[in-house]
């Protein structure tokens, strides 16, 4: 069942510059990310493919259901570990998320500058 997450999820697209490090390692650095808020989740900042060293990220066998925002896919980073995500249909009141990528993990640090 779809559910309608008006009052429960907000975007925010901005320009501040975003960077997600593995580790010591720069995976991404944008200023065209969007900032998906969901109550009783932290902030994740969605950004564009083209900002992200996809190179670094293989395919995951990973795939979740989200009633909110739709199906999503993972990536891995190159020990297997799922790090990153994307909505490559979402449903429409999240339709700009489509084909961005979120990171999260034990690893993962992701910086916002003004």
């Amino acid at each position: 069942m779809i559910h309608n997450p008006e009052g429960r999820i907000t975007l925010h697209p901005h320009n501040r510059r975003v960077r997600v490090w593995l580790g010591e390692v720069l995976l991404a650095d944008s200023r065209r990310a969007i900032e998906l808020r969901e109550t009783d989740y932290p902030p994740r900042q969605y950004l564009p493919r083209e900002d992200v060293e996809l190179s670094r990220l293989s395919g995951s066998a990973t795939a979740t259901f989200c009633p909110f925002k739709g199906h999503a896919r993972y990536l891995a980073d190159h020990e297997g570990t799922d790090i990153a995500w994307s909505y490559e249909t979402p449903f429409a009141f999240v339709a700009d998320i489509r084909e961005r990528l979120a990171f999260a993990g034990e690893q993962i640090t992701v910086t916002i500058d003004d």
